[in-house]
């Protein structure tokens, strides 16, 4: 599953062979002894440190249920009348399935998914840029679809990625889609990064957010005793982003997919507005909120919590 799928979560490893995640972390322990595969945060990837990009049949597979809880925690976030950006990917493409119900809204993407997700929701308009397509990911690329975002702003970007990191933010493994991603975040004020949590911890070549661009990560429940996961985690929000868990009891979904709840908001900040770093965001699960400024034991006992979730 590694070599065809490039990446693959614990979840999914133990759902196919039928056996428990604990089972699943010996294996994969032996077999990254053996150099066969590297273990990530909740999953395993192909060895040699920068993973290559999957095809889109794979990457459509892999991780679903996590996919489909973001989307819809993501999904509550957007107001009505809003103008946003949404990039290419299969995430994003969930994502764009839960707003054609969102009155007055304005999506610009490079992605065809996200397009024809959209493409019957007569409240929804949808603004396709330029560019080249990019048959792996059915996304256009391009000096093309770069120079269609000049001049642009809206309020929110909604990216995805092959792999993210605290030190480097979020990272994809084609130079042609971090160029357009690095255009679609300079036309927000902005950016919400989705990303499940077997992309925590992992760094491919080219990087398209900074960390410290990055506004909010919506993501899903690290698998239990995961202290790579919660460690990651707490440093993204230690950087300043603000983390939003889904499963933690907020934004729960509807019978028909469709959230029922919306998530606490920031303000979004005005054109060339840049966020106050220094203090830390909280990072909210259902254990509470950990802040930098918190005293060293409080603060010890609040990560053990975590880690043991």
């Amino acid at each position: 599953m590694v070599r065809a799928n490039g990446a693959v979560s614990l979840r999914e490893l133990a759902r196919v062979v039928q056996t428990s995640e604990v089972t699943v972390r010996r294996d994969v322990r032996a077999l990254e002894a053996e150099g066969l595969l590297d273990r990530r945060h909740g999953g395993a990837v192909l060895p040699g440190g920068f993973t290559r990009e999957s095809g889109f049949p794979q990457k459509s597979l892999s991780a679903t249920a996590e996919k489909t809880a973001i989307a819809d925690l993501a999904a509550s976030l957007v107001e009505e009348g809003e103008a946003i950006v949404v990039g290419a990917g299969t995430t994003t493409q969930e994502l764009a399935r839960r707003l054609a119900r969102v009155p007055g809204l304005t999506v610009v993407t490079n992605s065809l998914l996200v397009a024809q997700a959209l493409a019957h929701a007569n409240r929804v308009e949808v603004v396709m840029t330029g560019g080249t397509l990019r048959g792996s990911n059915y996304a256009l690329v391009g000096s093309g679809a770069e120079q269609s975002l000049q001049g642009l702003r809206v309020s929110r970007a909604f990216l995805s990625g092959s792999g993210l990191t605290a030190e480097r933010g979020l990272s994809t493994s084609n130079m042609l889609s971090a160029s357009v991603d690095r255009a679609l975040v300079q036309a927000a004020a902005e950016v919400v990064v989705l990303a499940d949590h077997t992309k925590l911890g992992t760094d491919t070549m080219f990087q398209t957010v900074p960390t410290d661009v990055i506004t909010r990560l919506v993501t899903d429940e690290p698998p239990t005793h995961d202290d790579r996961a919660a460690t990651e985690l707490q440093a993204l929000a230690d950087q300043g982003v603000q983390i939003t868990v889904a499963g933690s009891g907020a934004g729960s979904a509807g019978g028909d997919g469709v959230p029922t709840g919306r998530q606490p908001r920031r303000d979004v900040p005005l054109p060339g507005q840049r966020r106050t770093r220094g203090t830390g965001t909280p990072l909210r699960t259902a254990t509470g909120s950990l802040t930098p400024d918190q005293p060293p034991a409080e603060r010890a006992v609040r990560v053990a919590d975590l880690r043991r979730r």
